[in-house]
């Protein structure tokens, strides 16, 4: 059993953690528990797990989220670079924009709940 982790309101669970000196970066598969609630966003997993490991938002890229079907259980592949530009080199193109985008949508949420816009 991994680390056990908080996700926003969800709780998670490391079940991977491995890193690959070639790329420099760390390889993470989280186990995130949401029963009765929507999938977590790439921009909450993203921004936690940045605080988690105490490193850039920039340097953390979600692969992909799996929801298991009917168990609201989702795995997340991460991948955390020690150089951002480094990601540029391995990311595909299309990850780094849904990261991208992803972050901007959960920074515009939380400032509309800041704000009581909700």
């Amino acid at each position: 059993m991994g680390k056990m982790i908080k996700v926003g309101e969800f709780t998670g669970e490391i079940v991977e953690d491995k890193y690959n000196p070639l790329i420099k970066r760390r390889e993470i598969i989280v186990r995130i528990g949401h029963i009765g609630k929507t999938t977590p966003s790439k921009g909450l997993i993203r921004h936690e797990i940045a605080k988690i490991y105490n490193v850039n938002v920039e340097q953390v890229f979600v692969r992909k989220i799996k929801t298991e079907y009917g168990m609201g259980v989702s795995n997340a592949e991460i991948h955390i670079y020690d150089d951002p530009n480094r990601a540029k080199l391995f990311e595909p193109p299309h990850v780094i924009k849904r990261n991208e985008y992803a972050s901007q949508a959960y920074q515009l949420e939380q400032m509309m709940k800041e704000q009581g816009l909700e």
